[in-house]
């Protein structure tokens, strides 16, 4: 008895030695990286139980087994990627998580993932702030928090990811204004931040050589559209903001430009001619502004790349640009809902009807809501429903009757209306 009684210590102290060795034993043959497994963890803590579905990525994370050993069996089923980084050990280079609705928020995940490259947590339901400790992440290519209920500003210390190529923060509540240290991510290719509620002025974005695409559509943002992006932008969205002032872009700078949007802004002024001779510009959207004037360009817009123009809701006033109809690409075109006035020119029906060889045809003319008077261009009365989509509604022309299809959805103004911008000429 008292053989037994003096062997239990030893017993007891040979039993955590031993426990003490496999948990070594197991630590030394993980191949996931001890660092990354907390971090896994940490992710997976900070979401609600109850928004993690049976069957989502997140529900077969069970941490009683290696990971990077598991990932794509039943026990990590999906949600991480990792690799052989050095001898003997995986980390991890990607985290992708389903569109499985989780809640929660990334407030107590410290991001101490030195090799990652990608992290997407987009279309789910996480809330609180964009956690500072994203900086951390310094071989980050890709970044997606895209349709979540983030709330507070955008970190500056995201600025420190200077090998981003994507960054998509879009569809949140984020507000503030964009940080200055955005001009630090030199490899952005990608930047998307619509659908928020920024605010502020734009930051000079002049050194992001990389970047094609920029999206501040639908957020708060102020002051004038000046030339702070670079010559590589292909396509610029600043719909439904608060800019206002001259549109004072240098837009042949813009050597690569494609698509530029800024509709149901604040602007006023000129329209410049430099929009209508761009060689690679192909859509123009400045609808929903006060513009109330257009310049035309020097060489008739000959060289111009544009496909589709729509200058609708604005205050433009005088003849219809001549010119437009002598632009080659040139197919879709709207006028509606300014103060032009005159007569219909009839190189507008030709391209509508039967545009010169090389010449594309206008398959979408609206012409409707401003103060056009006199008769219809005769080219257009033979035009028939379906050829192309034109409208002349809300105009002070001769005999528009219902009968024909582009007269139909709305009355010509009434004769007081009319003569307020001058003649009227059956």
């Amino acid at each position: 008895m008292n053989l037994l009684y003096n062997s239990l210590p030893f017993l007891l102290i040979f039993i955590s030695s031993a426990r003490f060795l496999q948990l070594n034993v197991s630590m030394v043959n993980s191949k996931t990286h001890p660092d990354d497994i907390r971090v896994l963890k940490q992710l997976k803590n900070g979401f609600d139980p109850n928004s993690i579905s049976p069957g989502s990525c997140l529900s077969s994370w069970d941490f009683s087994v290696d990971p990077c050993d598991h990932i794509f069996t039943d026990r990590f089923t999906c949600g991480f990627r990792c690799d052989l980084i050095v001898s003997g050990s995986h980390r991890l280079t990607e985290i992708t998580l389903d569109q499985a609705g989780y809640s929660g928020s990334l407030s107590h995940v410290s991001f101490n993932l030195p090799y990652l490259q990608t992290l997407d947590l987009s279309y789910n339901s996480l809330s609180g702030s964009i956690p500072v400790s994203l900086s951390n992440l310094t071989l980050l290519h890709r970044l997606s928090l895209s349709k979540n209920s983030f709330t507070g500003s955008i970190p500056s210390s995201l600025g420190a990811l200077t090998r981003l190529q994507e960054l998509y923060l879009d569809n949140n509540r984020l507000t503030g204004s964009i940080p200055l240290t955005f001009n630090l991510l030199v490899s952005l290719k990608r930047l998307e931040l619509q659908q928020n509620n920024l605010s502020g002025e734009l930051p000079d974005l002049s050194q992001l050589r990389n970047l094609n695409y920029l999206d501040l559509s639908d957020n708060l943002i102020s002051g004038e559209v000046v030339e702070i992006l670079p010559p590589s932008v292909i396509e610029i969205s600043y719909r439904n903001n608060s800019f206002s002032g001259d549109f004072n872009v240098n837009i042949a700078e813009l050597r690569s430009l494609q698509v530029l949007d800024l509709s149901y802004n604040e602007l006023t002024g000129m329209i410049p001619s430099s929009l209508f001779d761009h060689p690679s510009l192909q859509q123009l959207t400045i609808s929903h502004n006060n513009f109330t004037f257009l310049q035309a360009p020097r060489n008739m817009g000959l060289t111009s790349g544009l496909v589709a123009v729509d200058l609708s809701y604005n205050e433009l006033h005088g003849l219809l640009p001549a010119f437009m109809a002598w632009m080659p690409k040139l197919s879709a075109l709207s006028l509606e809902h300014n103060k032009f006035t005159g007569m219909i020119p009839p190189p507008y029906a030709m391209k509508a009807v039967v545009p010169r060889p090389g010449m594309a045809p206008f398959e979408r003319l609206l012409l409707g809501g401003n103060y056009l008077f006199g008769p219809i261009p005769g080219q257009l009365m033979g035009l028939k429903p379906g050829s192309a989509n034109v409208s002349l509604v809300d105009n002070c022309l001769y005999r528009c009757p219902d009968t024909l299809f582009f007269c139909q959805g709305g009355d010509q103004k009434s004769l007081v209306d009319c003569k307020t911008f001058g003649p009227i000429i059956p």
